[in-house]
């Protein structure tokens, strides 16, 4: 596909990780559809580093503070902490808008395209100070916006989002029909597209695992967490004819704790989450909207927890799962074991297999011609 030469900008941060993902999912598939575009990736923490008091009072970024609290699931009052970082931003929104109008000063994109929550009133406005006429449009990364301030802001820009529940957020908060863009889903990796070579049964006796006994997948972000040490332990426990493969990510401590327990194979950080989901029967973790997506998407039904420790933004993940019919939530994972005994009744997992088939998941090639018709004004 030929395009115009074009310049967008994508803002991310590393807060979590889904959203570098989500970037540098779409700037990938723009590289085959548009070739002509040039995508410029800004991590907003860096162009606000000098005005962040945070990091000038604890040297640390506050995305690493935030990776931190995940690894330790530290999560209880996460709530709170939203709302305090809320009025943070709110306080130093000068000195943000500052930043940025000075960034826009030295560029001129063709579009602007946030990928982030919490800071589209800051960009939105500073980029209208310099720029009336660069579109502005936000990639919801989450199935959900949490308002007040969250993913919506009541001004004249566009909005993609993977839900419809999210798409009549934004038509009830104000936004124009014409500025709201439904996506079939979260933006995957084009990996998770992608038909390997070698069957699934070879490749689970290439690893070690059992081809015939149903497996596991537990995964509890990029960071990992202890959580799924305790699982496994639970599940071994439980006289459950199961094994477990556990994605530890960068949390080296919880794969040399699992090294060596019978029936787990642990993984360390990987780019190719996805060949180890083809392997698996369902999947155990957190609610983030990008495992969540990338489990259902590879057919795997889910076991999730909803409690007092879910991030806000992350319950809405789980009544969808239950209302979609796509797993089972659960209070605490101290019941895994009788949620897991209960999903393997044939009948419930091919219903669940069924129902998240049909969801077809392709928003990461579906996007970019959204990008398009903005840029030109077909939207």
């Amino acid at each position: 596909m030929t395009s115009a030469s074009r310049v967008l900008e994508f803002v991310f941060f590393d807060a979590g990780g889904g959203h570098r993902n989500a970037a540098m999912a779409l700037k990938s598939v723009i590289a085959e559809q548009y070739p002509g575009w040039r995508i410029e990736l800004i991590n907003l923490q860096e162009i606000l580093g000098p005005v962040d008091m945070f990091q000038r009072v604890t040297g640390l970024q506050s995305q690493d503070f935030y990776n931190a609290i995940l690894k330790r699931g530290w999560t209880f009052g996460s709530l709170a902490m939203l709302r305090t970082l809320q009025r943070g931003i709110r306080f130093y929104t000068p000195n943000f808008e500052e930043v940025l109008e000075k960034h826009w000063h030295r560029s001129r994109p063709d579009l602007v395209v946030s990928l982030i929550p919490n800071f589209n009133g800051i960009m939105f406005r500073a980029l209208r100070k310099v720029h009336a006429d660069i579109p502005y449009v936000t990639v919801m990364t989450d199935l959900a916006d949490f308002p007040p301030h969250f993913w919506l802001e009541q001004q004249d820009q566009f909005i993609i989002c993977g839900t419809a529940h999210a798409a009549g957020q934004a038509a009830g908060a104000g936004y124009r029909p014409d500025r709201i863009f439904q996506a079939s889903g979260m933006i995957l990796k084009p990996q998770f597209y992608h038909t390997p070579a070698e069957d699934r049964r070879a490749a689970r006796i290439a690893l070690g695992m059992n081809p015939d006994l149903p497996a596991a997948l537990i995964m509890f972000g990029g960071y990992g967490s202890k959580t799924a040490a305790r699982i496994v332990e639970r599940l071994s426990r439980s006289e459950l004819e199961l094994q477990t493969i556990v994605l530890c990510g960068h949390n080296e401590k919880l794969k040399e704790s699992l090294v060596g327990k019978p029936l787990c194979h642990a993984v360390g950080f990987t780019e190719t989450v996805q060949n180890y989901m083809r392997l698996a029967d369902f999947f155990i973790g957190k609610p983030g909207p990008g495992s969540i997506s990338e489990a259902l998407h590879m057919g795997l039904p889910v076991v999730l927890e909803r409690n007092n420790l879910t991030m806000p933004q992350e319950r809405y993940n789980t009544v969808w799962v239950e209302e979609q019919k796509l797993g089972v939530v659960i209070r605490d994972f101290k019941q895994i074991a009788d949620a897991v005994r209960n999903l393997l009744d044939d009948d419930m997992l091919i219903q669940f297999r069924e129902n998240a088939a049909r969801l077809d998941n392709h928003a990461v090639y579906e996007i970019p011609p959204m990008l398009e018709r903005i840029m030109t004004g077909a939207a």
